[in-house]
């Protein structure tokens, strides 16, 4: 499934989008870290709580609440949303979404869980085992939600039915607010399904997050250079507008320069590739999700071969759909720093 179809978004939206990235600027500039505390302090929160025994629930941010009896243990997850869990310390036993490539290798989605000891239900968007998903017995199912994609994230909507009769669903929003936001919601959640956030390794990965964050400001300061996000095909060019994409939202906030597509409010402008080199560029950011053609795919298209940064050798691998916890974040950062440091303008 890729995020290729435009997606509107109206004017209140950018406007709360702006105020909150200014409220991000306003806290670096004055030395505030990015992690968990600092973010819930300036942008609030949605309540929910938990116990190892007597009543659950956690309030999603479709404002749906989920409820059991006690902290489910049989947690169904997108796999995405599931390695953001487990970065955080919960491990999810069941998983939908790319998990493992043709080769049995982990997919990008899967971040650092250890795939052979997961239960897949469903590998490719529009897979989704019921049959599967009700054999484990699960108490509740977590995904993401994209304005304008549906609303669970990688849940064929003829299957919707028969999933929320089978378990409450938890929805975590993604793509429309700041990074750190969405981060943060993944980590009440983690809590909720019983991490512990004052763990060393959470705060490592805190301070990982912010420590890349600043090498990208640095980067983007000591050698300005214009990067263009894409993701070709066969048929087209596309076109990232950054504004669109939250880890990329926060790199602008950090001073990185982006081409500027015709429309900043879809998250892919598409190109003939006939015209794939309408935005110069000095950095390409290419999607490197499993579905999508590689660099080697492309060495057939002149028009590719014939932009100034591929022929520079200038083009970083990119992760359209990071993984929502600090240090999945983090690696992403920690990439563009060091492609911003070795870049050169053409």
């Amino acid at each position: 499934m890729s995020l290729a179809s435009p997606r509107p978004r109206n004017a209140a939206a950018r406007g709360l989008a702006r105020d909150l990235r200014l409220q991000r600027r306003a806290l670096l500039s004055a030395g505030g870290g990015l992690g968990t505390a600092a973010l819930l302090s300036a942008c609030g929160g949605v309540e929910s709580s938990s116990s190892s025994g007597g009543d659950w629930s956690f309030t999603d941010d479709r404002d749906e609440t989920a409820e059991l009896g006690v902290r489910p243990t049989s947690v169904v997850a997108f796999t995405g949303t599931a390695a953001a869990l487990y970065d955080f310390g919960v491990e999810v036993g069941a998983v939908f979404g790319p998990t493992v490539t043709a080769d049995g290798e982990p997919d990008l989605m899967a971040g650092r869980m250890p795939v052979d000891d997961l239960e897949i239900i469903g590998n490719v968007f529009g897979e989704f085992d019921v049959e599967k998903f009700a054999a484990t017995e699960p108490q509740v199912l977590v995904t993401q939600y994209k304005e304008g994609f549906g609303e669970l994230w990688y849940v064929p909507e003829e299957s919707v039915d028969e999933v929320e009769a089978l378990a409450p669903v938890i929805a975590i929003a993604s793509g429309d607010r700041p990074i750190e936001e969405v981060i943060d919601r993944h980590a009440e959640l983690a809590e909720a399904l019983g991490a512990d956030l004052d763990s060393e390794a959470v705060a490592a990965g805190r301070e990982r997050f912010d420590a890349a964050a600043e090498a990208v400001s640095e980067a983007a300061a000591a050698n300005p250079v214009r990067v263009m996000p894409c993701s070709p095909t066969a048929e087209a060019f596309f076109v990232g507008a950054a504004g669109a994409f939250d880890l990329l939202a926060l790199c602008v906030d950090l001073g990185v320069e982006f081409v500027d597509p015709a429309d900043p409010d879809v998250y892919w402008e598409q190109l003939s590739w006939e015209t794939a080199d309408r935005y110069p560029a000095d950095l390409i950011l290419l999607d490197r999700r499993t579905y999508n053609p590689r660099t080697e795919d492309l060495a057939d298209f002149p028009t590719w071969n014939a932009l100034p940064a591929v022929a520079a050798d200038q083009v970083m691998q990119w992760n359209p759909e990071p993984i929502y916890s600090h240090v999945g974040a983090a690696v992403e950062l920690e990439a563009l720093a060091e492609a911003l440091s070795s870049a050169q303008a053409l």
